[in-house]
């Protein structure tokens, strides 16, 4: 039955469908008033491919298999049909009525900025369940009834555990940046909370890539899906213009390209986000933008909530010019007028290049990004190539033209180096060598053969001898009786002496009587 519902699907939707599709307005795709009123405000009247092709169908109750690249306006492909259908019915204590998975903490709080801009002629309880937050103040918000809950999903299975959170309420589910999910290991998070929801609910799931995984999971969890695919998957916007930028290996070699094509884009940059890879890249090139007097700040998951929010909002609001981020500012973020994106890193997954020169070129506009690459990176750079099916072009010739000695970058570290590489067999092998030797000449070997075996053991049993010697009588004494107690002890039951009641005096014993550990009769310091 299942197979003949799928056959039955409308096609899927795509940017080549007729022009009176580009002509549809939002008042055309079936929402409230007060819907339209919000989105008129919010200065809007053309939806987006991604809207216009979800949206009616998301009012009628399907299920939605939404697949664009980032940028395309999918938050609001959900956020505006969910409000609208939350306008009739109100939500019970712990019982969330609508529910929306993010992979991030940014993510989430944005997709909650646009319920409130879009939501403000509805009165709609809305609770954002991250991490970073207290559990209380999140525990009050779900005791009044949530008309739509937000969360990532780590804090949703917490609530949970807790018994603070009831899912069989749940009558829209959205999986956003469901190949985001995929990277950060929150797929099977995801399976446990569907099997939690009611099976009648209807799903949105949203995505800008379609690996094996995610197709699996959407045929598990997703009934007659329609889908719409905007764009080709992991195709990236034709109004960014996309750069390669040839580098050293070493890490200052990186940083003065970096620089060098900064203040080469100095007439068009506006702001730019800079992408590392790894955390520790990312405040090692924040120290060194700010050093060579950069407006530069960070942006990583070890940051708490409040820092994190603090720092995309001074980014947003053009306090700071770069933005030095980790994947975590990838997905999904609003930041809608960014000129620059710069990868100091090329990224381990292909998709992560889609996602991240998509934080520029945002509705409409152009935008730039320049990939620093090393030879290091050719295979990763293959592999986006591939991914994008497009070959990215040079600036300023590709790494057959690098000026940098690479004979130094692949010699191995001499010296000083050899203590930034951790290599510690040299220095242990040198700490073990005798001072008067020089570092030459090969160290004696020593065989079976020489005297020095008959030898140790005589002189291991000399030191021993001399130690005993030197410690004093009362510290002997305690080690002896506290070796026979410990000796006694280690017998079996049946072994053990008999141990009489009383002493000598018939006085009956009290604690070790004259058994007394001496280690226990020597006086402490004062």
């Amino acid at each position: 039955m299942a197979r003949l519902e799928q056959q039955k699907q409308p096609k899927p939707l795509s940017t080549d469908d007729t022009a009176a599709e580009k002509a549809m307005t939002f008042a055309d795709l079936g929402l409230s008033p007060k819907v339209l009123s919000a989105v008129t405000d919010a200065g809007y009247t053309i939806p987006t491919p991604i809207q216009a092709g979800a949206i009616p169908h998301a009012l009628l109750g399907k299920d939605v298999l939404g697949i664009a690249q980032t940028g395309t306006g999918k938050t609001a492909a959900f956020v505006l049909p969910m409000i609208t259908r939350l306008e009739k019915g109100r939500a019970r204590a712990r019982m969330p009525r609508t529910l929306i998975l993010e992979p991030t903490r940014e993510l989430a709080a944005q997709v909650e900025e646009n319920f409130v801009k879009y939501g403000k002629n509805h009165r709609l309880n809305i609770s954002l369940l991250i991490g970073g937050v207290s559990f209380d103040e999140q525990d009050k918000k779900l005791e009044r009834g949530a008309d739509v809950l937000i969360a990532t999903p780590g804090r949703l299975l917490d609530h949970r555990e807790r018994g603070k959170l009831l899912l069989n309420g749940v009558e829209i589910l959205v999986i956003d940046e469901a190949d985001r999910m995929l990277d950060m290991g929150f797929i099977p998070d995801i399976e446990r909370i569907c099997e939690m929801i009611p099976f009648t609910r209807q799903t949105l799931f949203f995505s800008a890539t379609m690996p094996p995984e995610i197709t699996k999971l959407t045929e598990k969890f997703l009934h007659a899906p329609v889908r719409v695919e905007v764009a080709r998957a992991a195709s990236t916007n034709t109004s960014i213009t996309q750069r390669l930028v040839k580098a050293g290996r070493k890490p200052w070699d990186k940083r003065q390209a970096l620089r060098d094509i900064i203040r080469a884009e100095e007439d068009t940059l506006k702001n730019a986000i800079i992408f590392c890879n790894r955390k520790i890249e990312v405040s090692e090139l924040f120290r060194s933008l700010v050093k060579h007097d950069f407006d530069a700040g960070a942006l990583h998951g070890d940051m708490d909530q409040r820092a994190r929010m603090a720092m995309l909002s001074s980014f947003r609001d053009g306090k700071l010019k770069f933005l030095v981020a980790s994947d975590v500012a990838a997905r999904g973020l609003d930041i809608p007028d960014v000129s620059h994106v710069f990868n100091f890193d090329v990224p381990i997954h292909a998709e992560d290049y889609v996602h991240r020169i998509g934080r520029t070129g945002r509705a409409g506009k152009s935008g730039k990004s320049f990939t620093l690459v090393t030879k290091a990176d050719q295979k990763y750079l293959d592999a986006i190539e591939k991914l994008i099916g497009q070959d990215i072009e040079w600036h300023g010739g590709d790494l057959s033209t690098l000026v940098v000695s690479e004979e130094s970058d692949e010699a191995p570290r001499r010296g000083r180096g050899d203590k930034r590489s951790g290599d510690k067999r040299g220095s242990d092998r040198r700490s073990r060598e005798p001072r008067g030797r020089s570092a030459r000449e090969p160290a004696p070997t020593v065989t079976a053969a020489e005297p020095s075996d008959e030898i140790a053991p005589v002189a291991k049993e000399a030191r021993a001898e001399r130690r005993r010697a030197e410690e004093p009588a009362q510290r002997r004494e305690a080690i002896r009786n506290d070796n026979a107690v410990r000796k006694e002890m280690n017998r079996k039951p049946e072994q053990r002496r008999a141990r009489p009641d009383h002493d000598g005096d018939d006085h009956p014993v009290l604690g070790f009587g004259n058994d007394m550990p001496a280690f226990m009769t020597v006086a402490g310091k004062v």
